[in-house]
Order: C-alpha cells, then sequence, then structure tokens
C-alpha cells in the first residue's frame, strides 16, 4: 500500500479496486452517522439561523467527531457554543465525505490513478481524519499507546482487519500531509 505522492498542483495516489471500495464503505457510513445527528439544511438563508442540538451526542464516534469545546466546568458553555457551530460542522464533515466518495466513483470500482488539486486534498484530510477518528474510537484507541498495543494482537483476533485499515487511514492521512507541505 503506498500512500501519497507529490503531483503537479496537488496530490495523486493509486487505488486499488479493494482499496476504493474500503474507502467509500467507510466515508458512505460516517456520512449516514452524521445524517443520524440532523438533516442537511439546503437552504443556505435557512441555514444561517438553523441552530442544532445543545446536547452533545450519545453515539461514542459522534462525540468524537463533534466533541465539547469546553470541559465539564463549562457544560453551559459548550452547550451554547454547540447550539451555534454543530450543524456548521456537520456540513463540512458531509461534504468532505462526499467529496472522498465523488472522486473514488469517478475512480470506477477497479480504481486506478486519483489526482486530487489543493481544495480536493483539503477534503480529503478531513474525511480521511474522520474515518480514522471513527476507527480508533470503534478501537478503544485513546492514547498512542492503546495503539501500540493493538499491533501486538494475535493474527486470529477480530480486531486485526480494523487495525490494519486504521493503519492504512493514518499512512494515506501522513502522506497526503507531507504532499501539502511547500
Amino acid at each position: 500500500m503506498e500512500g501519497f505522492e507529490q503531483f503537479p498542483g496537488g496530490a495523486a495516489i493509486r487505488l486499488g479496486g479493494a482499496e476504493t471500495s474500503i474507502l467509500r464503505d467507510l466515508a458512505d457510513q460516517i456520512t449516514d452517522l452524521l445524517d443520524t445527528r440532523g438533516e442537511p439544511v439546503d437552504d443556505p438563508i435557512a441555514a444561517i439561523f438553523a441552530t442544532g442540538p445543545s446536547e452533545p451526542p450519545a453515539d461514542p464516534v459522534l462525540a468524537r467527531l463533534l466533541p465539547d469545546a469546553y470541559d465539564d466546568d463549562n457544560a453551559e458553555f459548550s452547550a451554547e457554543f454547540r447550539r451555534f457551530t454543530e450543524n456548521d460542522l456537520i456540513a463540512r464533515k458531509r461534504a468532505d465525505a462526499r467529496a472522498l466518495i465523488a472522486d473514488l466513483d469517478a475512480l470506477g470500482p477497479g480504481g486506478g490513478v486519483l489526482s486530487l488539486d489543493a481544495e480536493d486534498s483539503r477534503h480529503w484530510l478531513g474525511a480521511l481524519n474522520d474515518l480514522r477518528l471513527a476507527l480508533a474510537v470503534r478501537l478503544g484507541i485513546e492514547t498512542e499507546a492503546d495503539a501500540d498495543k493493538l499491533f501486538e494482537l494475535p493474527e486470529d483476533d477480530d480486531r486485526v482487519p480494523t487495525v490494519i485499515v486504521y493503519s492504512w487511514l493514518n499512512l494515506l492521512q501522513d502522506s497526503l500531509v507531507e504532499t501539502m507541505i511547500p
């Protein structure tokens, strides 16, 4: 598995059919999960005045993707901040995941070479980060030590495929960041 490489005007990567399928499936799951938090507001004027929920999500993945802005001592401030910012955060995360899906769909089921410009790279970086964080929550990774322990799992552990995908997402994210550094 290779990562992103610098390409004139952005980044490029060769993805096989299995890789595109994995990424697309994970991005679909993220958009489905985000949709449980509220429907998108398509009218730009209505979106300006729409407020979101004030309570944090019950789902642990959503809680990680949509964290409180303040610690427990400032629950009232967190609730108010969430009410006015969560819809925008969800919209950005949806847009990132949908951009990734659209790029993968353009490649087709067999994969191929994907070229990203600077804006596409930003969407991919956001989406890859969300995918990685979602898997980290499902794997119980809260610290680097937690991640290190997962690399010592026996081969027959059911979590091994998820750990491999998590590691691959880290590689993709790191390599994409490297292409964005001048």
